[in-house]
């Protein structure tokens, strides 16, 4: 099973080499313990999991 690449790639980081690479650019943010951009776009530009889970708790109030 391949990857393809995307034609509308929600992150605005139009320089990364991996724009558009949803599979090249999910191993590198699990290789870094952050999240694409694309997987919760109100981050405030902190892309980090500990991130993530707070938005998670503000979102549906666990």
């Amino acid at each position: 099973m391949g990857c393809p690449n995307v034609t509308e790639c929600a992150c605005p980081g139009l320089r990364c080499p991996n724009h558009g690479k949803c599979c090249a650019c999910v191993v590198k943010h699990r290789e870094t313990d952050s999240l694409p951009f694309c997987f919760f776009p109100d981050n405030g530009g902190d892309k980090s999991v500990k991130n993530f889970y707070s938005k998670l708790r503000e979102r549906f109030g666990a």
